[in-house]
């Protein structure tokens, strides 16, 4: 039985960004849905949010004792109106537009996360957070940045624990907004089977081999991939 390039390019996206979120917490739309949107646009963004789903349950469950649910109940308050408007986004902006945004969006994220100032978390920042998440998330798959931003100075596992627990909720909300506009199907479900032994390939190789690598050599890997995807889907935009 022969894969499709795509496909096979999709398992290869798939498994890079379940290593890295798993590794530090988020990155998996990041890294994989700039280079899906130009070359398999039909895995952005309801597959991606399946698999941003089953990763992030599995790392909320790894990382349980490090949550504290009462400090993401303000940005899950933020995160339902972003959704809406996100799903609202995929209605009427084009595959082209939608292309451009991605790779700007993961621009943006990685020049955020290397400033050196310290964000702090106050309930206003983490509605504003929640509701860029959503907007984005739902519209693109990349919810991260805005909450990685914000909680970013943790400690590693609570890092891990407090952004796959918001993940959890707010994939479960992009995909509930992605069903009326048509962007989640059973075409989509389809499609993402064959993602999920990637995904958790993704997870368990992360699992044995980030636990003794320093935390910041993996962030700043992982950023240099996102710059490099991010540039490719603003290449591919505007060519």
């Amino acid at each position: 039985m022969t894969i499709e390039p795509t496909t096979l390019l999709a398992i290869t996206a798939i498994f890079i960004g379940s290593y890295v979120q798993t590794a530090i917490g988020f990155g998996l739309a990041i890294v994989s849905a700039p280079i899906l949107i130009v070359y398999a646009p039909q895995y952005v963004p309801a597959p991606i949010c399946l698999i941003a789903l089953f990763i992030s349950l599995l790392n909320a469950l790894k990382h349980r004792s490090s949550i504290e649910l009462g400090g993401l109940k303000m940005a899950i308050l933020g995160r339902v109106p972003g959704s809406i408007a996100g799903a609202a986004l995929l209605v009427y902006v084009s595959a082209h537009v939608l292309t451009l945004w991605i790779g700007l969006l993961v621009l943006l994220a990685v020049v955020v996360s290397v400033l050196p100032y310290r964000i702090e978390p106050t309930p206003r920042r983490m509605v504003i957070a929640g509701f860029f998440s959503g907007l984005f998330g739902t519209s693109s798959a990349i919810g991260g940045p805005p909450m990685a931003i914000l909680l970013q100075h943790q400690e590693a596992n609570q890092l891990r624990g407090n952004l796959s627990a918001f993940f959890v909720f707010s994939s479960i909300v992009s995909l509930a907004a992605q069903i009326p506009v048509g962007f989640l199907s059973l075409d989509k479900l389809w499609i993402t089977l064959p993602l999920i032994p990637s995904a958790w390939l993704g997870y368990w190789l992360a699992l044995k081999t980030t636990q003794s690598l320093p935390k910041e050599k993996i962030r700043y890997a992982a950023l240099i991939l996102c710059l490099i995807c991010g540039i490719i889907a603003i290449y591919e935009s505007i060519h």
